[in-house]
This record gives structure tokens, sequence and C-alpha cells, in this order.
């Protein structure tokens, strides 16, 4: 099986045209030079072109293009792309951005056939910055070679990795006149000395040799002018060494390829991940993730970063505090002789964790403890659940994606892949006395597998063998080979090394690693092939990828160093079938990411990668970004709005505050964009409906509250200083306290019976959640799409003192609670989660004596001098949304009316109509009745005429339910408060609770 490539793709013939238009108007022409013949004497070493005795003759690229000829090319290529114009070309470098996963190695070897075709350059070098890309860049040859020369008239062309032992090949490379294509890394030319003293220092390429009659491989290289072309140079020319090595090869111009370019220079072409998506380009990601719920029965101590500077030196961590009565996970900033036991808010589990030693060095950060053995580093946790389940349910749940996958994609011919990344090779494979055994993970990954493929809906996938029979044949591992063999002959694995960065795959024991991957890169698309499941070393992160990978999965016992691109990009290419053909569409091509984070971590921090690595600014308007609107075609050609017209709309935005200085898109913009009357200069309102299009894919989701409806409420002083409100406040304004009286024993029997009845405390669980991500102009979009419980039955923690914390958390004696406890018959609940436990116990046993204390409450008016002013309306400033969160009004004490719901806002608009309804208010924040639970704040007070004559005065409380139990137990005692206060006050004012008006209206008719 061939992976095929089409040459028709609409991106990859406009990014070829981009590079190769900018050498239009160059003839067909080359250069010669004379070669030294290999016996060559010493005397001829001097100069490359002075001599007599020579046998060959070199051919090298020619530019006979002037610097503003090659400008003006420049320009319009990027005109015609929407790109911002180069204003001089400074250099002969130019870039050509293109995500990963969108062919930009076929781009950059197929712009080489075009431009030897078009203006007969032959000599290319590609500089790739590691082993890995190397190796990527050399299969990708050998398996396109059949395809260009079908492409281009079966033209002749060689290629080869330079090898620093064969020296022939540069000399070949010199003097052939057909397409030479070298691929060489920077570290093989990154160290050069014109010291003679360190030449032997120096890479090979910078040193005379015998083979080339005395001169340098450097010197025959330089002589052909090579077009260089630069695979991720954000990784090549990051020092000064690296930019001198480059120059060394004395380039005709540089062509830079990369998805994340730090420097772009004269941009030609650029395919962000943004456009991918929306293309279609490469496979939409979900994102899976298993998250622990109520595991708080340890010490949860996670660390998550160190920091010092001028304030000292501290910690950041994750942590499980108590609060408002309940455990929650809780980032706090630490520092030495910190006690982690009161921050936690006196939980008994972090009795002893006071923190001793914060160590800042970079790759070495670590806390301890003064009183506990624990050395916690950078990324790592204690006090969670066991790890290895944690990792068998993400193995268990990479295998059930994987066989979703193989139903779905297998009838149409589609080899389905998984990948394992994990950071240490023995937990996939060890040797013992020279012999091979599965790590621990190969032994979960094969239990997982055949649990899993009996279920009845898989059994098509296994009509011809059993999953038994099959799984030692589905896994491998592709790692760093070492010298030493097993006791079957057998190469055995090893780590690959990780710098304090987290670079590694460099060494030449990655490289075996590399190669075998490579060359299994087309076995592997094959049905045929039984290998499914890929275990790599996490540090061979770049440069390798395969089509038709589906799932990810990271099993790393340390923090992860991997970047979410890195992640994500040995997946992202479009899937092929069994013809090697690409399918397209995302019905086909998601690649499901399981992380060791929420999917909303994932998003932000893939988000963040691709605006620093990307240099995309979501949610930014550029001032070229209209430049390639189309506004007419002449003679065949598109006209383009162009720069300067860019420039005018895009300070016509700042100006009219649409946007801000910086570009970035206001609000006002999206209302304008929303109801479509967005102020353009009057000259492009004919590109009105195209400049619109585009902002709107910058502007993102259009749900915002109207700025230019933003109201500030008056007093309506015609109702505020009527006789009708007047006679209503005066019979609600004035204030009350409260006792309570309740009956201890029966408050015990309640709580053990209650505890009993409504207790839930389930074991810990893992909760699996997975959710699609969108790749938008505004921003990284996750929308969930799945849901899944399991639950984790280890009891490795130790019993804390309940009696005591209840104790604590209720003020009951110590004697009601082992009453409660004894009585209510659910201890077996307290040893399943006893951290759940306490707090579902709590809350119960504080339940019920908030009923208790409800059920014996008694208000009394204070006095006629204790009351709220009527004039307390006039000082405090209201603002709302007309037709988002407030209503005109002629009858209440205020202009409008601001609701907090929807129910609140059918009550204001019934008010208003109903001729019953005479004045009303809604009550303010500040009108409060005190309770045993907090204050109460009712929604209404309310003067209704009934029949005619009779007035009646009213305070309402509105909610969507007339049923008690509907409510939050505390809401609800709230309002049973509320209302035996209003009945103290006797003032002839009643109390109402309705859901509409309707039945406030049956309340008063009694």
């Amino acid at each position: 099986m061939k992976i095929q490539f089409d040459p028709d793709l609409d991106y990859q013939k406009v990014a070829i045209d981009s590079v190769v238009s900018v050498f239009e108007g160059q003839e067909t022409c080359q250069t010669n030079f004379s070669v030294p013949a290999y016996s060559a004497p010493a005397a001829h070493q001097a100069d490359l072109y002075q001599g007599s005795e020579y046998d060959d003759l070199g051919v090298g690229n020619r530019l006979e293009l002037l610097p503003d000829e090659l400008l003006d090319n420049v320009r319009q290529v990027q005109l015609n792309q929407g790109l911002k114009q180069s204003k001089k070309l400074n250099s002969m470098d130019f870039t050509v951005e293109m995500e990963t996963g969108t062919g930009k190695t076929y781009v950059y070897l197929r712009s080489a056939f075009e431009l030897n075709q078009r203006y007969g350059f032959t000599k290319f070098i590609i500089v790739v910055p590691s082993v890995a890309i190397k190796e990527g860049v050399f299969k990708s040859l050998q398996i396109t070679e059949q395809h260009f020369k079908e492409q281009y008239n079966n033209v002749q062309y060689d290629y080869f990795v330079y090898d620093s032992q064969k020296p022939d090949q540069v000399r070949s490379f010199a003097t052939n006149d057909y397409i030479q294509i070298m691929v060489i890394n920077i570290d093989a030319f990154r160290k050069s000395f014109t010291d003679p003293d360190k030449e032997t220092k120096a890479n090979l390429i910078h040193r005379t040799h015998d083979k080339l009659s005395g001169m340098k491989p450097i010197e025959f290289i330089r002589s052909t002018h090579p077009v260089v072309i630069i695979d991720e140079p954000q990784s090549v020319d990051t020092t000064a060494k690296s930019k001198e090595a480059i120059a060394s090869l004395n380039p005709l111009c540089t062509f830079r390829y990369s998805a994340t370019h730090k420097d772009k220079h004269n941009l030609l072409y650029k395919l962000d991940s943004i456009d991918a998506y929306e293309q279609k380009l490469v496979k939409q990601i979900e994102v899976a993730h298993i998250d622990v719920r109520d595991g708080h029965n340890k010490a949860y101590i996670k660390l998550l970063d160190t920091r010092s500077n001028n304030s000292g030196i501290s910690a950041k961590i994750e942590m499980d505090v108590m609060q408002s009565g309940k455990v929650k996970r809780v980032v706090k900033t630490v520092k030495a002789n910190d006690d982690l036991y009161e921050l936690s808010g006196g939980r008994d589990v972090y009795e002893g964790y006071v923190i001793n030693d914060i160590y800042c060095k970079t790759g070495d950060e670590y806390i301890d403890f003064t009183s506990k053995p624990d050395e916690i580093r950078k990324g790592e946790l204690i006090g969670g659940v066991d790890d290895d389940e944690f990792k068998r349910l993400q193995i268990r749940k990479t295998i059930e994606e994987h066989l979703e996958k193989e139903l779905l994609l297998i009838p149409m011919g589609i080899k389905v892949l998984s990948l394992f990344f994990i950071d240490k090779v023995a937990n996939y494979r060890f040797y013992q006395d020279g012999v091979a055994q599965p790590g621990k993970y190969a032994k979960i990954f094969e239990e997982e597998y055949v649990n899993i493929a009996r279920k009845g809906k898989y059994r098509s996938l296994f009509e011809e063998t059993s999953p038994e029979a099959l799984v030692s044949q589905l896994h491998n591992g592709y790692f760093a080979i070492d010298k030493k063999k097993d006791s079957a002959g057998e190469a055995q694995f090893k780590d690959s090394k990780l710098s304090a960065k987290g670079e590694g795959g460099k060494t030449a024991a990655d490289e075996s690693a590399y190669n075998l991957i490579m060359k299994e890169k087309e076995r592997l698309l094959s049905l045929d092939c039984k290998l499914k499941f890929l275990f790599s070393h996490s540090a061979l992160k770049e440069g390798w990828d395969n089509p038709n990978v589906f799932q990810i999965c990271t099993l790393n016992e340390t923090a992860s160093v991997i970047k979410k691109r890195q992640e994500i990009g040995r997946g992202l290419r479009i899937a092929v079938n069994q013809q090697g053909e690409r399918v397209h569409g995302f019905e086909v091509n998601t690649l499901t990411v399981m992380a060791n984070e929420s999917y909303e971590d994932f998003v932000a921090s893939l988000q963040k990668e691709i605006e620093e690595e990307e240099g995309i600014r979501f949610g930014v308007v550029d001032d070229h970004l209209f430049a390639n609107i189309v506004i007419r075609h002449q003679g065949g050609k598109p006209e383009f709005l162009g720069a300067e017209k860019s420039e005018q709309i895009w300070q016509h935005l700042l100006d009219a505050g649409y946007i801000d200085k910086k570009g970035k898109v206001q609000d006002d913009l999206k209302t304008a964009l929303k109801e479509g009357n967005l102020d353009l200069p009057y000259d492009v309102m004919a590109q009105s409906e195209q400049i619109q299009a585009v902002l709107k894919k910058v502007a993102g989701g259009l749900n915002i509250k109207d700025s230019s409806k933003r109201e500030t409420v008056k007093l309506n002083k015609a109702v505020f200083l009527g006789e009708e409100f007047k006679s209503l406040w005066e019979r609600i304004k004035y204030q009350t306290t409260y006792r309570v009286d309740f009956d201890h024993h029966a408050l015990v029997e309640e709580c053990a019976k209650t505890i009993e009845k409504d207790l839930v405390a389930g074991k810990t669980k893992f909760e699996y959640a997975k959710g699609t991500v969108a790749t938008k102009r505004s921003g990284l979009e996750v929308t969930e799409s799945k849901t899944q419980t399991y639950t984790y039955d280890a009891k490795d923690y130790k019993l804390p003192d309940i009696v005591s914390y209840l104790q604590n958390a209720t003020n009951l004696t110590r004697r009601s609670i082992v009453s409660i406890l004894t009585r209510c018959n659910r201890l077996d609940a307290f040893r399943n989660n006893p951290q759940k436990f306490i707090d579902e116990a709590t809350n119960i046993i504080k339940l019920v004596m908030r009923r208790s204390i409800v059920d014996g409450i008694k208000y009394q008016k204070i006095g006629d001098e204790h009351f709220y002013c009527q004039e307390l309306f006039q000082d405090k400033e209201l603002k709302g949304y007309l037709g988002k969160n407030m209503l005109e009004s002629g009858k209440s004490v205020y202009d409008h009316v601001i609701y907090d719901s929807d129910v609140e806002h059918d009550f204001a608009e019934a008010f208003e109509k109903s001729e019953e309804v005479k004045v009303y208010a809604k009550l303010p924040d500040w009108f409060k009745i005190d309770t045993p639970l907090g204050t109460y704040n009712p929604d209404w007070a309310v003067l209704v005429e009934n029949n005619g004559s009779q007035n009646l005065y009213f305070v309402v409380e509105t909610k969507g339910s007339l049923f008690s139990d509907a409510l939050r137990p505390t809401e609800q005692a709230k309002i049973d408060c509320g209302r035996e206060h209003f009945k103290a006050l006797g003032e002839n004012v009643s109390f109402a609770k309705a859901n509409n008006f309707e039945s406030f209206v049956d309340q008063v008719a009694g």
C-alpha cells in the first residue's frame, strides 16, 4: 500500500505559486564554475576558481532579477494573499506559514520542482533542526519519488541525507546539472572555526578533505548558490552561530517553512490553524479527560509552580479546603512555615503538613515539609487516587474510542491507529536477565483490551479470530534502541534523554527509533497489518506523524513537558484508505486526545500556544485584514482593495470605537454586526458585505448586552410622592427582632431519620468527559458531547474523627452527635467515603436545625423608631439594559423596573397592565429582614384596589414554583421567616408567594 498524493489541492497550489512568483520575470539560466580533479595537487587548494588542472564543471543557481523587481513581486504575492506588504527587501529570506498536517513538506518539495521547471534552479538544500525531522523529510522524498516523476515528465533528480563520511555526495551535488536535493541537520555544519588550531573541533563539512583535492565540502556547496529551504526555522537558526552557519551556505535565497514561526521575514503565504480547521484540511480535535469526584479523604497537595522574586520565595499549590461546609479543591500560594492544616480550614488530614523548603531551580523545583517525609516535585501530587488505576481508565477509554472508530471506519477501508506516549520505557517493556518482560502498561492494555473487545457490539471486528488470540499482536513500542541485545537477539529499548527544557529525541539511539517509525509508516496503514496501538517515548514528540492516528493518550508519570500542539501534531493529518487516498470530512477525521487535565484547561493552554507560536491574535483586527478583498476583475485578473484602503478602514473602525488601539474587537462592533448597522467609509460601501463577513470571523460570538441600550433608572416622582405609595410604605417599613424555641430531643431524632433516609455518600468516582474543539478567529470553543462515570473502590485512607468534626461544624454537643450517628444506621456509607459522608451529614444536620429554628421562631416589632426610610430610594443609582433586564414602568417607584428573572419580568409586565394594581415597587437590596439563616430580601410591595373601593397591601415573593419542596431548604426557610416578620407588623399587610400573576390574583381574591 502506497500513500497517494493529490497534485490539485488548491491551497497547496496557491502556496507553491506564492513561492515561485517571487522570481516572476526571471529567465531560465544557471552559472558554471570549475571543480578540481580528484588528483589535483596541493597548489590548487587555495582558490576554487583558480588553477589549471580541472576535470569537472560545477553547476549552480543564478539570479538575474534586480532587488526592486523582486520587491514588486513579493508585494504582489502578499497583496494576493491578504498579507501585510513588505516595505523593502532587507534580505532574501521568505516565510511560508502552514499548519501542521497540511502537507508543508510536500509543498516545499514540489516548489523545488516548479522552480527548476520555470527558472532552471537545480541546487536545493533542506536544513532541519533534528534527527526526527531529517528522517521524516527523507521518508517524504522516498514516498513522493514516483509522484513527482509523473508530475514532471520523469525529471531526473537526486536526493540524499548529508553524511560527513561520504564527501563524494557533496562533489556530485556541485557537479550534476540536474536537480539535487540535500537534506542536512543544522548540527552538521553549525561548528565552524577560522583558527587553524581549532579546525579539528569544527564540523567535518568545514574541514579540508583528501577526496575533495584538499578542499572543504562547504566550498563546493557555497559555489552552487543553493536555494535553502529551512524546515522549522524557529528551531534551526535560533542563535548567532546558527545564522552564521546558514549564511555559510551562500544561499541564493532561503524559504522558511513552519506552523510556528518566531521571526517572519517577507511572509508569502499563511495557512494557520484557524484556516486549516475552517477548510477541514486537518482533523477535528476532541478532548477527553477524566476527573476525580468526591475523593477528598487524604491530604491532596499538587505543586503547580515555584517562584523567587523581590517578594521572596513562594510556591503555588493545589489543595483541598473546607469552604461553606464543603470541601473544595483550590489553588493557594504558600511560603515557608505555612501550615496547610490551617489553610485547609482545619481538616485533620493536613496535620503536620507545614511547608519547610521551597526549591526554585528550573527543572528541579520541589517543596517538602517539616513533619512529613513527602517531597513533591513540580507537576506532581500526593493524596490523589491510585495513579495506576487512573492510567488504567485512560487506557480503557482510549481502547473504547479506538474500537468505536473501527466500527465506523473499517467498512470504509480506513485503518485506525492509537498512540500512547509514556516517559519510562520500563512501564511498557523491561529486561530481566536479558529476557524481555511486559511492563505494567503493556499488561493493563492487554487486560483491558480483551475485556472490552468481548462486548457484543464489537463482535463484527473479530469474525476470524478472538481478542485473546489477537491482543499480543496489536501493540508494539517505538523507543530508542540500545546496543545491547535481549535473549532473543532483539535490540533492547531504552529511555530517551530529556533536557531541562523538555527537548529530546536527538541522540543516535533516538535516530534508530525514528528509522523504525518511518520505515513502518505505510505498513501501519494497511488493514493486513495487525499492529494498531503504538507506544512511544514522550521525548520522540516531533518530526513524525501518521495520518491514521485517531487517538492520542499521554501516560506520563511525571509532569508532561510536551506542548499541546506537539501532542496533537502526531495525528492531525487527514486519514487515508487502503488505496492510499485521503478521505476528507470531520465525520471521518476526528482526533481524540486523552488529556491529563480538564478539556477547558487543555483548550486554554492550546489557545495560548497558538497565540504565542503562530502570532494569532484572537479577536483582533489587523490593519491589512481587508487588503485582498476583490473589488473587480480587469482583463481576467482580480483587482484588490489594497493595503492603503485597508489601513483607512482600520482607522475608521478605531475612530468609531469598534476596535481599540491594538485592534481588539469591542462590544460596539459585535452589536453593529449583529444588528446590521455597521458604519463604514462611503467609498467602500460597495464592499460592505465582504468587509462584514471578514469582521464576523474575527469578532466571534454576539451574545452580548447592547451597550447602546444601557440606561440609568430614574425615580418616578409622581408615584414616589403619591399618597398611595406612602400608605403602602408606612405598612411595610418597620423592622423586627426574633427569638427561637425548639425541642432538643426532637432535633436529634429528626437528624438521625433524615440522614438514614436522605444521605447520599457514594464512593469516589472517575468522571470521563469529552468535548469537541472548534477553532475560530474569535478563539477556541469547546462543546461537551459525552460524559460517563466510573466508581473507584480503593480504601487507601485513614478514617477521621467524625464526632469532633461534626461537633465543630454544627455546634451541637458531643453527646448529641454520637446519638445521631448511632441512630442513623448509615455508618457503612462513612467507611466507603468518609469526607463525603461528613459533608453530607453536616448539611443535613444544619438543614434540620434550620427547620427546627424556623418552626419555633417568633418575630416582634422593635418600635416605631426602627424602620427603613422612604428617602433611601433616592440615594442609590440603578443601571440596566433595555430589552435585557429592565422594563419601562408607569406605576413603579422608578421609571424602569430592573428584573432578575423571566418570572419577575412577567410579574412587572402584569402589574403594569392590571387596573387593580395601583402602585408597586421592586424592593431594593437594602430592604432586608433578619433571619437565623441570614438576611432575606422579598421581591415586591404591591397596593391592590379590591372591588373598586378597598385597598389591600401585599408583600409578594415570586418563585418559579409554588411547591416548597421545589425550593432550596434555606430559601424556603427564609421565606417562612419573612411571612412571620410581616405577620408581627400587624399593619394589615399580607404576605403572598406566587409563581405567576394569576396565582397572586387568586390570593388577593381570598
